[in-house]
C-alpha cells in the first residue's frame, strides 16, 4: 500500500488544498481543513492510503489540477 502526501509550499492557497482534498480524496470539509492545517504547520500531510496504481493516479490528477490552476503544489506517494 502507498500513501499519497501533499507537501507545503508558500504559494498554493489553502482553499485550493482543501478543494483538492475534497475533490480527489473525497474528504468532507472539516477533515479536508484539518489535513490542510497539518500540511501548513508540519510541512506535509497524508491524504489517503491506496494500492500503487490508485495512488499513482491520484498523484497525477492532483499535479495536473495544480498546474492548470497555476499552483506549485507538490503531491507524492510513498510506501505506507
Amino acid at each position: 500500500m502507498f500513501q499519497v502526501v501533499l507537501l507545503n509550499d508558500d504559494f498554493t492557497p489553502m482553499e485550493f488544498v482543501v478543494m483538492v482534498l475534497q475533490q480527489y480524496f473525497k474528504r468532507d470539509l472539516e477533515t479536508a481543513t484539518q489535513i490542510m492545517l497539518k500540511i501548513h504547520h508540519e510541512g506535509r500531510g497524508v491524504c489517503g492510503v491506496y494500492t500503487r496504481d490508485v495512488a499513482a493516479t491520484k498523484v497525477e490528477l492532483v499535479l495536473a489540477a495544480a498546474r492548470r490552476a497555476g499552483h506549485p503544489l507538490q503531491c507524492i506517494m510513498e510506501a505506507a
